[in-house]
């Protein structure tokens, strides 16, 4: 995937985000769809972040799914500084379960919209499907992938216990 335009930026706080985070890219490998992944943390690297967050512009990338556990700016800084669609996926912590994670990604400010989605894994499977329904929007191939995708999960549910 290196020479393909990537259209989705997966980005972490740290390393240790991305036992979470990894489930996006199990996603996106599932339905082929390129993307990038980044560490950049809002307090130890913020010109990575800042210079991230402005150029998104001008690259190829048209969602970003940022997770990041603990006081978890990453998000909504990335969100205040693109007009992107930014999808916040709070990381599960030991301190205080992820809820730390989740609470400072969904409270932002009137006019800074960050979409947060749950703790944990699946937060990230749900980051992951969002983003590719927001690409499916203007890509007839990928919503193919997609309704097939949310079909074969409905037929695979059994109609009784077993």
């Amino acid at each position: 995937m290196k020479n393909i335009k990537k259209e989705i930026s997966i980005v972490m706080g740290s390393q240790s985000d991305w036992k979470t985070l990894i489930k996006c890219e199990e996603i996106f490998l599932k339905f082929d769809i390129p993307f990038e992944k980044k560490i950049i943390s809002a307090h130890r690297t913020p010109q990575r972040l800042y210079k991230y967050a402005t150029n998104l512009s001008e690259s190829s990338i048209k969602v970003v799914i940022a997770g990041a556990g603990g006081a978890a700016h990453l998000p909504g800084m990335i969100s205040s500084l693109t007009y992107l669609p930014v999808l916040g996926v709070p990381i599960e912590t030991k301190t205080l379960s992820g809820i730390d994670s989740l609470l400072s990604i969904v409270q932002m400010p009137a006019g800074i919209p960050l979409p947060t989605l749950a703790i944990g894994d699946a937060g990230a499977v749900n980051a992951a499907l969002a983003a590719i329904s927001i690409l499916g929007l203007t890509d007839k191939n990928i919503k193919k992938r997609l309704i097939s995708f949310r079909k074969n999960q409905t037929e695979s549910i059994s109609e009784t216990p077993s």
